[in-house]
């Protein structure tokens, strides 16, 4: 297989976790375009023979992280949209079911690090290895936040209160 094939082949996975990441079709479109116009400008960087799709992933990732960055920064003064808020804009097609509906949802409110390594690891199939070089942070906070967010998702999912909305209540001592 030719290195153009493998970049293609590459691209199904690429667009599901760029659609996660934003929740959005349209950003998820435009994020993987990046990370390929990317990928194609930094080719030299590649090592034939190694992981295409970790290379690939981490590109994106870095991508992300920098389009958020600069998005906080431009939108310093702006207005901030719940994810509760704009629920209505993530309308699924028809044939999706309520709980596709509520998995995004419940994905969109887990924190971006930890929803990261969470569909890296469980949609993606990749090793925690690959996931530590693709976020670049160490093992052990992988595997740390893996656990976070799967226990935070299924709290979410089972419908139990965000714990920040709801702060615990602080008895008086005497």
């Amino acid at each position: 297989m030719d290195h153009r094939s493998e970049l293609v082949a590459q691209i199904p996975g690429l667009r599901r976790y760029a659609r996660v990441l934003t929740g959005d079709a349209w950003a998820a479109d435009d994020l993987v375009q990046d990370t390929l116009e990317r990928a194609c400008s930094k080719w030299r960087l590649w090592t034939a023979g190694s992981n295409l799709r970790a290379w690939l992933f981490t590109l994106m990732h870095n991508q992300f992280v920098s389009q958020v960055r600069r998005s906080a920064r431009q939108s310093a003064a702006g207005v901030r949209v719940d994810v509760d808020d704009a629920g209505h804009e993530l309308q699924a097609s028809g044939a999706a079911t309520d709980l596709t509906l509520d998995i995004e949802r419940c994905l969109l409110r887990l924190p971006e690090e930890q929803r990261v390594v969470l569909l890296l690891v469980s949609v993606e199939d990749l090793r925690y290895d690959e996931v530590a070089r693709i976020t670049g942070v160490p093992l052990g906070t992988v595997m740390s936040r893996l656990s976070r967010a799967r226990s935070r998702l299924r709290e979410l999912m089972e419908g139990r209160p965000d714990k920040a909305s709801h702060p615990p209540v602080l008895r008086r001592l005497k």
